[in-house]
């Protein structure tokens, strides 16, 4: 197919090459399991991944170090909302990275039902007060559960609806995002708590970090990954194999952080080594579990490298 050269074409185009770069340059493992994907699939995870991390950045990260208070940051994102439910709505932002995202938005079928716990969530960040446990359970569905739900928007797109399939898939994409979310807590416990002053479990002193807490986070943890993983062999070709990509991965760093001692914890970041990651990638890849065809989108979009 001959690329586009001109009009909205090439500016989607453009603006999905883009994320594409995005998430590229910031993710290793959401980055690798994503390209186990097919292409349409593919295209749309990286479009909510860049402004997901578009997102983040604005919280922490390169906007702080240019300087901008939590103020400034705070009315960024609220921009960067408003921008975003505009963009979904109109089909068109001069933000590369709010345009793509409104694209697969608007093509897949999610709005302000997602995105607005989403940004709700990044201003809590910039609020480093301790969380009691619906505080948390509010967070994690804002900054976890609902990037899930939109991912999976995307797997399912082209399929007839089935109001039973649909909530079996939406629990185990509920509960996949909180996993991953515990994960990175757990394993992001140094720089949340001694740089960025955040205490993200109720009632837990990261200074502190007990084994036997360690261990009730972790099987927490492991309850959302198995019921996670149940829905699995369920879902479309175009998205299983990533999919259990992701799921081998947080599943072999919630095992090292597991076997890591807690009080490590603050002082050394976990993490799967690149020769595990890739065999798990491979397995995922060579995997045969039966699930549904996925639909052909209702139209061709470009390819991008991930």
């Amino acid at each position: 197919m001959t690329a586009p050269t001109t009009g909205l074409a090439l500016y989607d185009r453009a603006a999905r090459l883009g994320s594409a770069q995005v998430i590229s340059h910031y993710s290793t493992s959401f980055g690798l399991a994503s390209r186990l994907c097919s292409r349409t699939v593919r295209v749309h995870v990286a479009d909510i991944y860049a402004l997901v991390r578009i997102a983040d950045e604005i919280v922490d990260g390169p906007a702080e170090e240019a300087g901008l208070g939590p103020e400034e940051r705070r009315a960024m994102l609220d921009a960067l909302e408003v921008e975003t439910e505009q963009a979904i709505a109109r089909g068109y932002s001069s933000n590369l990275v709010v345009h793509a995202f409104a694209q697969t938005a608007r093509a897949t079928g999610f709005g302000s039902e997602l995105t607005r716990p989403f940004f709700a969530s990044m201003r809590r960040d910039l609020d480093p007060v301790e969380f009691d446990d619906d505080e948390l359970r509010d967070y994690i569905h804002g900054s976890a559960e609902v990037v899930g739900l939109m991912c999976l928007r995307a797997f399912s797109e082209g399929l007839p609806a089935d109001t039973a399939r649909d909530e079996r898939w939406q629990r185990g994409a509920r509960h996949l995002g909180a996993a991953f979310q515990k994960v990175n807590f757990l394993r992001d416990l140094a720089d949340d708590y001694e740089s960025l002053g955040r205490r993200y479990f109720p009632g837990i002193d990261p200074a502190h970090l007990s084994e036997a807490e360690k261990a009730r986070l972790l099987d927490d943890i492991d309850r959302d990954l198995r019921i996670a993983g149940e829905v699995i062999p369920e879902l479309p070709s175009g998205c299983r194999r990533a999919v259990a990509a992701a799921h081998a991965l947080f599943s072999a760093l919630s095992e090292r952080l597991r076997r890591t001692p807690a009080s490590e914890l603050l002082t050394a970041r976990v993490s799967v080594p690149t020769p595990q990651k890739l065999l798990l990638l491979a397995r995922a890849a060579g995997s045969r579990s039966r699930g549904p065809a996925h639909a052909p989108a209702a139209a061709p979009v470009p390819e991008a490298t991930a």
